[in-house]
């Protein structure tokens, strides 16, 4: 007997130290986040509360339930003005604006404003769309900002991608993506990427650091061309023998 007793209280004991051991390992990689979070001077969402499948409301935080804006909703999330969610999975409506604070996946509606703070998948539709992090999916607005994405972008006016974009961007106005463009930069305007890996299509400019792929415009800018071509009235290639040509400029 007292051998199984031991070995009970060796095991119990093994069990408890494995659990601690694991919340710390737990624990720490939250504070390696928190750390890396503040060194990069991003917002970071407080803990939720806890979880509903609906909350209605005038405003956040005039909703049910109280509090709404430290809940996560999986379900709907209905106001009139103001609509203010930690984790929102599903639909967050309201005719002001809504706020995702932490992953959003689903459908955001508003007049005025979206925003989400962390990765997004899904449709967005407002005046303004703004995300964080990564964006997968439909976004269509006025202006939109964010730091990488990756889908299909309809501005009405013009798009600000501070990282990435993979997909289809369309702007009235301009389309800026701070690093690589990979698929498609369409505006009536101008379009300006860092590294082109496509297409850009502007009725007046187009500008890129790094040319892989076609330029299409009145005016198109490259400074280097590694694989690809421009068509336009004025086409220029800093780094070719010829650095200008008109209606058609390749890198040779």
């Amino acid at each position: 007997m007292n051998i199984k007793k031991t070995l009970l209280v060796s095991v119990a004991f093994a069990m408890v130290a494995s659990v601690s051991f694991a919340a710390k390992s737990d624990s720490a990689q939250e504070e390696k986040n928190d750390a890396a979070e503040a060194s990069e001077g991003r917002y970071k969402a407080p803990k939720s509360y806890g979880w509903t499948t609906v909350a209605v409301g005038l405003a956040t935080p005039v909703a049910l339930p109280w509090g709404i804006e430290k809940w996560d909703v999986f379900g709907l999330d209905l106001n009139l003005g103001y609509s203010d969610a930690m984790k929102m999975y599903g639909w967050e409506f309201a005719l002001g604006a809504n706020t995702a604070r932490k992953t959003f996946a689903g459908l955001q509606t508003a007049m005025a404003f979206n925003y989400s703070n962390e990765d997004a998948y899904g449709v967005a539709l407002s005046l303004f769309n703004m995300n964080n992090q990564e964006f997968y999916g439909l976004s269509v607005d006025a202006i939109g900002v964010t730091r990488n994405m990756y889908g299909l972008e309809v501005n009405l006016i013009g798009s600000m991608t501070d990282k990435e974009m993979g997909g289809v961007q369309v702007s009235g106005l301009a389309s800026v993506v701070g690093e690589d463009a990979y698929g498609a930069q369409i505006a009536l305007g101008a379009n300006f990427a860092r590294r082109a890996h496509g297409l850009q299509l502007a009725l007046v400019y187009n500008q890129t650091d790094l040319l892989w792929g076609c330029q299409i415009g009145l005016v198109n800018m490259a400074f280097a061309c590694d694989h690809g071509f421009q068509i336009g009235l004025v086409n220029v290639i800093m780094d070719n023998q010829l650095p200008f040509l008109p209606f058609v400029n390749g890198y040779f």
